[in-house]
């Protein structure tokens, strides 16, 4: 454990004490959010990125050692372990390594070179390679059987013994650990992944078509972007493409290739014209083509399947959290619009406390094509419910239902002297989800599927963070090729990601859902349950302690989950704030030394700030913790989330159709990822704003301008309106490009030799960009 803790503390760049202490919290049942808050004396102030980074390096480790222990004991009883090889086994740093290390005394299968082996001919195969002045043939007599083997095999002839001379030394040489690291790391710098049209598809059929970019199409292995590799695994899993590791020189007709040098090389063994030299260098070339050169393709395909996915993971966490961390509008009566066509418009209503009041269904559009009766339903429900804002679905009909709202708006101005409503268009992704969910037919039992989801859309406005945690992460739409990678790790990240966030916001006790309570630090789905069920019988939490009333709520969930938990208008107006109830005696101390209530202490920064920490701390709870406790009463009931506000969508502009080069507009960022990000201007299409159209200087990844939810204005470079393709620039004061301009496309690949993304005309991101947007919503 020891060599684990020295392991990450050097990894993280931290103390080992620090992470000691860290491991012990998490293995004692604490939560990341819990100790990122309420430990920071304990941990030395390791937040919760460290301590994510720390926990999934602790699971990894520790299976490693598992595994070395495991890989010892079977080298052991096979009566092989040497110390050197104990002394190896124990340095291997990872998996991979390890296994390497493990291949030659896998139990495995009889193969050609054990079978050799078995029959005699290792002195043999030791004889030639010790000595390559040997004559083949000559040597290979002696070795000749009278007839075949019990099993089958065959060394009745000296060409067949002379092969199981090969199968041994081959064999031998693949499974030396060191050559199969050297060769693997090589090519993984110098190889490349080369993909082409599989035989047999035609490149214009619709499914085939969303490859053309890898269709003769090369680069540097270690150099694929995470998005074009899980699009060439893809187009492989789909049998559209055929991808491979390749070579950085191909060898010309009958002569050894780069990667059969390096095997020589390592061996210490060149061709001299001797005797055996032309059967050790076929001992060579089988040792790449027939041994290695598969499972090197394999090991490298895996390992950048691998780092993809990682990237991939990263940008839908990334994305997940700016969401869930959006600006709330808040206790707002809001209306929630779920467009349709000939099913036509939901409609739900919501009060301040996101109950839902109304519910109808309109029909503007076709077949129906009711404008004036739409109107005339939602003007009364507006006016019978005081609705100051309106929430509308991006689905289909989204844009002519956004224009039904304005006309909404303009008659209610015309007609009450003014209205301070606002119209905002919302992503609906994973309402269908949890309009048929088990929670939403508990929480609206009476009502439609389809008008739960119009309920959920307006609540999302309110409160995304809320809202959104009764839904899957993965159904709400902001993952990169979240179908192709690791499920289980992509799951695992996003639930961190979703506790992580409603911890740092944290929850309202009287008025949180089950699905809410549930993500807060401590408390499962069967404890969040009883939460609410106690709420009900018993009405509102008057504080913190009648926590410990609820069933199975006990003292260690409370400690991890009680600091998280806000009481407003309750009997301890520390109950509001984020000071855990562990430290109120702290409290207490300062009261007395300011010599004021908590109420007229709260909220007081001129107060607050002249205070000093050091006369409050003590052994148990020490300045860091005192300064936070400060913090949260200069600032009681903070939320972190930025204040709310709305894009304005030009008038006028309501189609693809209605875009035309050089036009400035506004509009909210929908999905981000390395390569650019995609942004909604109110026409269908999302729009996108290459990497290198963010700013005016070398951006290497998108998050590093904008995030999912900001809103931005923009240029339209370019419109593709047949291919639904908007191409945008951030650089406002950029002339539009030449319409003549080049067209090499440096964003997917399209063609050999493609390098890394540079900074290009519009016209040269779209044919390949665009292609991804598919990916980026599965």
């Amino acid at each position: 454990m020891q060599k684990i803790l020295r392991q990450i503390a050097a990894e993280l760049r931290v103390q080992e004490a620090q992470v000691r202490t860290a491991v012990e919290l998490l293995d004692g049942g604490a939560s990341v959010p819990f100790i990122a808050r309420y430990r920071k004396e304990a941990t030395g102030g390791l937040d919760d990125i460290h301590l994510r980074e720390l926990e999934a390096r602790l699971a990894y480790l520790r299976e490693l050692e598992d595994r070395r222990a495991a890989v010892l004991k079977s080298i052991e009883e096979q009566g092989k372990l040497t110390p050197a090889l104990r002394a190896a086994v124990e340095a291997a740093p990872t998996k991979q390594e390890l296994e390497d290390l493990y291949l030659p005394y896998k139990p495995k299968r009889r193969t050609k070179g054990q079978i050799a082996r078995e029959a005699g001919l290792e002195p043999l195969a030791d004889a030639l390679w010790t000595d390559p002045t040997l004559v083949p043939a000559a040597a290979a007599g002696p070795f000749v059987k009278a007839e075949k083997g019990e099993g089958g095999e065959d060394f009745t002839t000296v060409p067949a013994v002379l092969d199981g001379v090969r199968d041994i030394l081959s064999e031998r040489w693949a499974e030396d650990a060191a050559l199969v690291q050297s060769l693997r790391e090589w090519l993984w710098n110098e190889g490349l992944l080369r993909s082409k049209l599989a035989a047999g598809k035609d490149e214009n059929h619709p499914d085939v078509a969303k490859f053309r970019d890898y269709f003769d199409y090369d680069e540097p292995m270690a150099r694929v972007p995470s998005h074009r590799a899980l699009a060439v695994f893809r187009g492989r899993t789909l049998e559209i493409l055929d991808a491979k590791l390749v070579l950085p020189v191909e060898p010309e007709p009958g002569q050894p290739s780069l990667a059969e040098g390096r095997i020589a090389l390592h061996l210490g063994w060149s061709h001299a014209k001797r005797a055996a030299d032309d059967l050790l260098r076929k001992c060579v070339a089988w040792t790449w083509r027939v041994k290695l050169s598969l499972s090197t393709e394999r090991d490298l395909f895996t390992r950048l399947r691998e780092e993809a996915e990682k990237v991939a993971i990263k940008v839908f966490a990334d994305n997940l959290r700016d969401l869930l961390l959006a600006a709330p509008a808040g206790p707002r009566v809001v209306m929630g619009l779920d467009p349709g066509i000939r099913t036509g418009v939901k409609v739900a209503v919501v009060d301040a406390t996101g109950k839902l009041v109304d519910t109808s269904t309109v029909y503007p559009h076709e077949p129906r094509r009711d404008w004036e009766g739409a109107l005339h339903t939602l003007a009364l429900l507006c006016r019978k419910h005081g609705v100051n804002l309106i929430a509308i679905g991006n689905g289909t009909a989204s844009r002519e239902t956004d224009k039904l709202a304005a006309d909404l708006m303009k008659r209610l101005d015309a007609q009450d002297g003014g209205s301070a409503m606002q119209r905002v268009v919302v992503s609906e992704a994973g309402a269908s989800v949890y309009s048929a969910s088990e929670y939403a037919s508990q929480e609206m039992p009476d009502v439609d599927v389809s008008l739960r989801g119009a309920a959920s859309i307006a609540r999302r406005l309110q409160d995304p963070l809320a809202e959104l945690v009764k839904i899957d992460p993965k159904s709400i739409g902001v993952g990169q090729y979240q179908h192709d990678v690791n499920q289980s790790e992509l799951a695992r990240t996003l639930e961190a990601v979703v506790e992580d966030c409603v911890n740092a916001v944290g929850v309202d006790l009287n008025t949180a859902s089950a699905p809410l309570l549930a993500r807060v630090s401590g408390l499962s789905g069967t404890v969040a349950k009883s939460v609410v069920q106690w709420r009900e019988a018993h009405g509102a939490f008057r504080s913190r302690k009648q926590l410990l009333e609820v069933g199975g709520l006990g003292p260690k969930t409370f400690e991890q989950s009680a600091g998280f938990l806000r009481i407003r208008g309750g009997d301890n107006p520390l109950d509001m704030t984020g000071v855990h109830p562990e430290t109120y005696p702290v409290v207490e101390k300062i009261l007395a030394h300011a010599g004021r209530p908590v109420q007229e202490l709260m909220g007081r920064a001129d107060m607050l700030k002249a205070l000093k920490p050091e006369l409050f701390a003590n052994a148990q709870f020490g300045v860091i913790t005192v300064k936070d406790i400060l913090g949260e009463l200069e600032k009681p009931g903070r939320d972190p989330r930025p204040d709310f506000k709305v894009a304005r969508f030009n008038d006028g502009v309501d189609d693809i159709k209605d875009l035309v080069p050089g036009m400035e507009l506004e509009g909210t960022v929908s999905n981000v990822a390395a390569f650019g990000a995609f942004v909604d201007l109110g026409v269908h299409q999302d729009g996108l704003v290459h990497v290198s159209q963010l700013a005016n200087k070398f951006v290497n990844d998108a998050r590093e301008i904008v995030k999912t939810g900001d809103i931005v204005k923009v240029k339209v470079l370019e419109v593709d309106a047949a291919r639904k393709r908007i191409s945008l620039t951030m650089k406002l004061g950029a002339p539009a490009p030449r319409p003549n301009g080049p067209r090499e496309n440096r964003y997917e690949g399209a063609g050999r030799g493609q390098r890394a993304p540079a900074p290009a005309p519009a016209s040269t991101a779209m044919a390949g960009a665009f292609a991804k947007l598919q990916g980026l919503r599965k």
